[in-house]
C-alpha cells in the first residue's frame, strides 16, 4: 500500500489503451487494498481526475485501491468527438479500462456532477460490476423542482464553452464553490490551460451535443433511478448553484436505497469545500457492512 506521502501526480499517473481508438489516463493509488473505488471527475471546463480528487485520493487509498479516472475528452484521456450520449460513452469506456485492468469484481464509485451521471449510467448498464456509489450533485439524476433551468453553473458553462476566455473559466469557477478562497489564481491558470486546447474545446462541445442527439433519454438517469438496486448515498452542497438542492428530491424518492446528506456552507464541490467531513462520511459508508 503506497503511504499518503508518497502518493503525487507522477507517481500515480497511469495510461491504458482501453480500445483500439481510446487511450485513458487515470490515477491509481492502495494497490493491496481489496475494494476498489472508482473516482469520476465533474464536467466542468479543464476538469480532470487530479484536478476534482487530488486531496481526497491520498486519503480513500487508506482503505480502497483507487482508480481515478480522466474521463474520455477530458484530462491526459483521449479525446474523441463523435461517440453516444456521453454517459453512456464515459461509462462504456470505464467498463472497457476495468476489464484492461482485470478488474471483474464490483467496484464502488463516487462521482461528481458529470461523473455522477457517468457512474449512475455504468450502475444501470453494468449491474453486475457495480457497488455502491456515492453522488455529489450528480448530473442527469437531479431534476430542479424550483430552481429555474438552466441553473447559473450551466449558463457560465455555456459561455465559455461560447467564448472561452480566462474571464469566463472564472466566472465559472466561481460557481462552483460557496468558499471564493478555493478559486486562486493558480486554479485559474492551471484550469484555463488545459480547456483552451483545441482538442479540449472539440471534446467539450461533442459532450453538449450529445445531450441532444438521439440518445438523448440516456441522459435522463432519473427515468431509471427505480432500477438502482445497490446502496446510494446522495451529497449536496446546500449553496450549490449548478445543481440546486431541490434537485436531489426526486432521486431521492425514486431510488429504493438512497439516503441524502447536505453539506450547508457548500457548493457543488463537496469533496473540497466539506474535505475532512466528506472523507469520513464516504469511507463510513462505503465501509459499513450493513448489505
Amino acid at each position: 500500500m503506497t503511504a499518503i506521502d508518497e502518493i503525487t501526480y507522477e507517481s500515480t499517473s497511469r495510461f491504458a489503451q482501453v480500445r483500439d481508438d481510446l487511450r485513458l489516463h487515470y490515477h491509481e493509488a492502495g494497490v493491496g487494498n481489496d475494494t476498489t473505488i472508482v473516482l469520476l471527475h465533474g464536467g466542468g471546463p479543464g476538469a480532470s481526475s487530479w484536478s476534482n480528487f487530488a486531496k481526497n485520493i491520498p486519503v480513500l487509498a487508506q482503505r480502497f485501491h483507487v482508480l481515478a479516472v480522466d474521463q474520455p475528452g477530458y484530462g491526459r484521456s483521449d479525446k474523441p468527438t463523435e461517440h453516444p450520449q456521453y454517459f453512456v460513452h464515459s461509462a462504456s469506456a470505464l467498463k472497457d479500462l476495468l476489464d484492461t485492468l482485470g478488474i471483474t469484481d464490483r467496484v464502488h464509485l463516487l462521482g461528481n456532477s458529470l461523473g455522477g451521471g457517468a457512474a449512475v449510467r455504468f450502475a444501470l448498464d453494468y449491474p453486475e460490476r457495480a457497488g455502491r456509489l456515492v453522488l455529489m450533485g450528480p448530473g442527469g439524476l437531479s431534476v430542479n423542482l424550483f430552481a429555474p433551468d438552466p441553473t447559473e453553473g450551466v449558463k457560465n458553462l455555456g459561455r465559455f464553452s461560447y467564448e472561452p476566455t480566462r474571464e469566463n473559466l472564472e466566472a465559472f469557477l466561481r460557481i462552483m464553490v460557496f468558499d471564493q478562497s478555493l478559486i486562486t489564481p493558480e486554479l485559474v491558470e492551471e484550469r484555463f490551460a488545459s480547456a483552451s486546447t483545441p482538442e479540449s474545446l472539440a471534446a467539450a462541445k461533442a459532450m453538449g451535443k450529445s445531450f441532444s442527439s438521439a440518445e438523448f433519454e440516456k441522459g435522463m438517469l432519473w427515468r431509471d433511478a427505480y432500477k438502482l438496486r445497490q446502496r446510494v448515498l446522495l451529497i449536496w452542497g446546500r449553496e450549490d448553484r449548478v445543481n440546486p438542492l431541490d434537485g436531489a428530491l426526486v432521486a431521492l424518492k425514486m431510488i429504493p436505497r438512497a439516503q441524502l446528506h447536505v453539506f450547508g456552507g457548500c457548493g457543488h464541490w463537496a469533496q473540497l469545500e466539506k474535505f475532512d467531513e466528506f472523507n469520513r462520511l464516504t469511507v463510513d459508508f462505503l465501509t459499513d457492512g450493513v448489505e
